[in-house]
């Protein structure tokens, strides 16, 4: 089985993420995907822990590319609407075309260039494992992104991406997520 097969088999397997890929498809936001974190507790909870609970995901990363509306209140509104739709999970929407315009407030560091795609916002995400997005088109068929592929997420392997993230901020995200500790069998590899 290669690896979208194997993550659209876990993602089938989640009644939770299919109802959250539905209202995610149907809210409207162009080009809207979720990715990182829930993906990941679904696939290690199900591979390296014991079983995916929706009530631990700390947040449903919904991302969405809109060249045109490009301020924070756009993503307060896009998450209400997400929230409005089904409010179980907790949405949190962010349009990738403005991360550009908060991205060194909040982070430090200097102002980073404008994403030109979704696809080049999730090659920027903290770990290889959690820089995957999928989205379900019109027919109900799962649409995978995943620019440095899925062999970290299926894998196990907690591993620091240094496209945006740095080893300090890698280290606080690693001590925040525990993973070693969440899903044992996980592979931690420092990312010093």
């Amino acid at each position: 089985m290669t690896g979208e097969h194997e993550l659209r088999a876990l993602v089938a397997g989640s009644g939770w993420l299919t109802r959250a890929l539905v209202v995610v498809r149907d809210s409207g936001l162009p080009d809207a995907w979720i990715g990182a974190g829930a993906l990941r507790d679904l696939a290690w909870g199900e591979r390296y822990g014991d079983g995916f609970d929706p009530a631990t995901v700390r947040d449903v990363d919904v991302v969405f590319f809109d060249p045109i509306e490009l301020s924070r209140e756009a993503d307060d509104r896009a998450t209400a609407r997400l929230t409005a739709a089904w409010p179980e999970p907790p949405w949190q929407a962010r349009n990738q075309a403005a991360v550009h315009t908060w991205y060194a407030a909040k982070f430090g560091g200097a102002p980073i260039a404008p994403y030109r795609s979704v696809a080049e916002a999730v090659a920027t995400w903290p770990e290889y494992a959690t820089a995957v997005a999928v989205r379900l088109d019109r027919a109900d068929r799962l649409v995978v992104c995943a620019p440095y592929g899925l062999t970290d997420l299926l894998g196990g392997v907690w591993r620091h991406n240094p496209a945006r993230v740095d080893i300090a901020r890698s280290r606080q995200r690693l001590a925040r997520h525990r993973p070693a500790q969440r899903w044992p069998g996980v592979t931690v590899i420092d990312p010093g």
